[in-house]
């Protein structure tokens, strides 16, 4: 049997792109980019890879235009009404990394309702990245352990800390695959990707097919991890 991850993150880029090459509004490509996910989602439960971290919305991202940051919150809001079925059908788990707090309410209820409704679903994890830093999460984490912690009896560490964490009991990501040619991390798992493998595509997301997420799996095959030591 092949060597696949256990934990597979992917930076979904390329979805501005896709559009404008089309002479399409932008949102046009964010809408492609839901019907990607969802077909990527399948194959990774497919090859029995059992958790998947999509991110979707940055800490940064709020930079981007009223209309486009509006649009993109809305659509989340629909995605997660409408597509209730696609989780339930396929046994998907639901989780969220980010800063909750700072979403609309609406988004923040739909996303607590989806957590809810798919907590004993079984198939595959996967975790929505909204409103998502990797430097804000640290910083969430250290005061959330400062909070819940006497500083002159317990000492920091690394295993302690990443209770801390969004999904500090989700194993960190063997993989990150980032599509559209770009090759930077983008403030995505900053701490959980010390030694994550990396695969990047020149493929914008929406065109990413199944096909292209084998491939990148069977990149990982071909990986000799060592962690620092010696095989």
């Amino acid at each position: 049997m092949k060597e696949y991850p256990e934990h597979v993150g992917i930076i979904m880029d390329g979805n501005g792109r896709w559009a404008q090459k089309r002479s399409l509004p932008r949102t046009a490509g964010h809408k492609q980019g839901i019907t990607t996910a969802k077909k990527i989602i399948k194959e990774a439960i497919r090859l029995h890879i059992p958790y998947l971290t999509l991110y979707v919305f940055s800490t940064e991202n709020w930079s981007r235009t009223e209309k486009e940051v509006g649009f993109l919150m809305k659509l989340i809001v629909y995605h997660m009404k409408t597509e209730a079925s696609f989780y339930r059908n396929n046994r998907i788990r639901v989780r969220h990394a980010g800063n909750m707090s700072k979403l609309p309410k609406d988004v923040q209820k739909e996303i607590n309702k989806s957590i809810k409704n798919t907590a004993d679903f079984d198939a595959i994890t996967v975790i929505l990245a909204i409103n998502y830093g990797g430097r804000d999460e640290i910083v969430r984490g250290v005061n959330r352990w400062l909070l819940e912690n006497d500083t002159s009896r317990t000492s920091f560490t690394e295993e302690n800390f990443n209770t801390y964490l969004d999904n500090g009991d989700i194993p960190d990501p063997d993989l990150i695959i980032r599509t559209a040619g770009e090759q930077r991390l983008s403030n995505f798992l900053l701490w959980e990707s010390a030694y994550s493998e990396y695969y990047f595509s020149d493929t914008l997301w929406p065109d990413f097919t199944e096909e292209n997420f084998k491939k990148a799996m069977e990149s990982y095959g071909h990986r000799n991890r060592k962690f620092g030591g010696i095989k």
